[in-house]
């Protein structure tokens, strides 16, 4: 597949930053696109788009959109849970991470579902309103991390000294000071509804097991029907994705939106995906898994967003597009939702992040058997 000179841009922008900031996408993206109407064939409940804003954090937006669907399918009840806890905790053990691996390895921005699952398990997780808003600690409205993310870079890249026989001590305190006055302390304690909680009992509280959500892959540099943990620097946690053909990953998603559950996303929108709410492959373009393989295998598409896949819908000539939530706020045609081709997901999906439950029963035995610690 040939792509222009500004297809080409786009992509070494997206490789380079990670995943993925507004403001990144701002310049490297269409301009502009024809408006096309499309009719709602399957729509889930979801909660009001957030803007990322100057911000690497989609993967915490779009992961915490999810776990409030989620929330919303099991209980009801709608919350505003915070990506600044999220933030805060993951940038932490990214740098303990970087430590440990005596430098080996990549501090950025970019994340990924696993990362926000950890978190919550770990940490727990408050509401939006128990830290400072974001961007507040700088002088902004929203989040902006252009001066927090390179002084924190700096911090953590200088723990380890080349030929040092420790890292430096205290270390810990100088990160956690850094992340601390950009995005603010996580609570011990906060009040909620006129209860007390803790981050750990409050995601006690939210009625959700977070031991059902798994990962799911398509590539053939690894085999089918076993779990492998996908090559990307954004996913430094090293979690296992459960690896299937394409056309399987597409009738899971399917199968999913069909039967109530909403399902994240971790892709590349390096390429044909819109500033104003579209993304759809040329008709010459045709998603088969070699093409797939060939292009995550010489770099023509990375892992680089993150988004919430809620619904379905057709365009006017009936294909078949996706309804997908982003985080840059209501911007674009489709006031901050994007329609996405059934092609275009399936050529450009990393992984899709779900419920356990939202599986075929087959597909669920299988996952448990190839991976002995499953439950």
């Amino acid at each position: 597949m040939t792509k222009s000179s500004g297809w080409i841009l786009a992509l070494l922008i997206a490789t380079s930053t990670p995943a993925l900031s507004q403001e990144h996408l701002q310049r490297s993206a269409i301009a502009s696109d024809a408006h096309k109407t499309f009719t709602t064939v399957k729509e889930l409940p979801i909660t009001s788009i957030k803007n990322q804003h100057r911000s690497g954090t989609c993967w915490a937006y779009a992961t915490l959109s999810f776990f409030e669907s989620e929330i919303l399918r099991k209980t009801g009840k709608a919350y505003d849970l915070c990506e600044m806890f999220v933030v805060n905790k993951d940038y932490m053990d990214c740098a303990t991470h970087y430590v440990r691996m005596h430098g080996y390895s990549q501090i950025s921005e970019g994340g990924s579902c696993d990362d926000v699952l950890e978190v919550i398990r770990r940490y727990g997780i408050c509401p939006e309103d128990a830290m400072p808003a974001p961007g507040s600690l700088t002088g902004d409205s929203l989040a902006n991390f252009k001066v927090f993310f390179p002084e924190l870079e700096r911090r953590v890249s200088s723990i380890v000294v080349k030929g040092a026989k420790a890292p430096l001590a205290h270390w810990q305190d100088s990160v956690q000071a850094v992340i601390e006055r950009y995005v603010g302390c996580c609570p011990s304690t906060f009040s909620y509804e006129g209860q007390v909680f803790t981050p750990q009992s409050f995601a006690q509280s939210l009625g959700l097991d977070f031991s059902d959500y798994v990962s799911l892959t398509s590539f053939t540099h690894h085999p089918f029907n076993a779990w492998f943990i996908i090559e990307s620097p954004y996913k430094w946690r090293l979690k296992p994705s459960y690896n299937i053909p394409v056309g399987q990953l597409m009738a899971v998603l399917d199968a999913a939106l069909d039967a109530g559950y909403t399902v994240a996303w971790g892709g590349d929108v390096s390429g044909d995906f819109t500033r104003t709410g579209l993304a759809m492959l040329p008709d010459s373009i045709q998603p088969t898994q070699l093409l797939r393989q060939e292009q995550w295998d010489d770099w023509r598409f990375t892992y680089d967003h993150v988004m919430l896949i809620y619904g379905k819908a057709t365009d006017e000539q009936g294909l078949p597009y996706y309804m997908v939530k982003n985080s840059w706020g209501k911007h674009g045609i489709y006031e901050g939702i994007w329609y996405m081709s059934r092609d275009y997901i399936a050529l450009n999906t990393i992984y899709l992040f779900l419920n356990r439950h939202a599986l075929p029963e087959d597909l669920h035995a299988a996952m448990r058997t190839a991976r002995f610690d499953y439950e």
